[in-house]
């Protein structure tokens, strides 16, 4: 039991926030946004290979069709978690964060596979590029767009003023 505390505590999940959540509305702006910007840094990274190396032009992975499910997806649940993660934790934002690194890295293992299998390094290395841009990009939509709101001290505990 003590090694399970250990972890928990490590992890920093203590179920006891002292925050109010984001309200609902702030989430779903957040999320309409993150897709939306993921989706045109994906597109700009895109265009930046493409003029930078003319080789990856017409490469599938970069076609709008195929990343863009893939973005959506991604983003939907990264912002279904945000209120998970303010709810189980009182340090939603350190949590978060290094969920978004770790979900990241377990994003790359198929692009190093297709690397593995022969696909164009520079092009791969974008789709790197693109992961990260949409880690960013979501994070920031969700931590800024709706970040939980600090609860007000209770009125009845209120510092007393010291009369002169």
């Amino acid at each position: 039991m003590r090694m399970l505390q250990k972890v928990l505590d490590l992890v920093r999940l203590d179920f006891a926030p002292y925050h109010r959540q984001p309200s609902n509305g702030r989430v779903v702006l957040a999320t309409v946004l993150s897709i939306v910007g993921s989706l045109l840094a994906d597109a700009l990274l895109v265009v930046i290979a493409q003029a930078l190396w003319p080789s990856t032009k017409g490469y599938d992975h970069f076609q709008f069709a195929d990343y863009s499910k893939l973005t959506i997806i991604g983003a939907i649940i990264a912002c279904a978690a945000w209120p998970v993660t303010t709810r189980i934790t009182s340090q939603p934002r350190w949590m978060f964060f290094r969920m978004a690194v770790l979900v990241t890295l377990v994003l790359w293992l198929p692009d190093v596979y297709i690397l593995i299998q022969g696909q164009p390094a520079k092009a791969v290395g974008t789709l790197f590029v693109m992961h990260v841009a949409i880690a960013l990009v979501t994070y920031s939509a969700l931590v800024y767009l709706a970040p939980v709101r600090v609860l007000r001290r209770p009125s009845h505990r209120a510092p007393q003023r010291v009369g002169r």
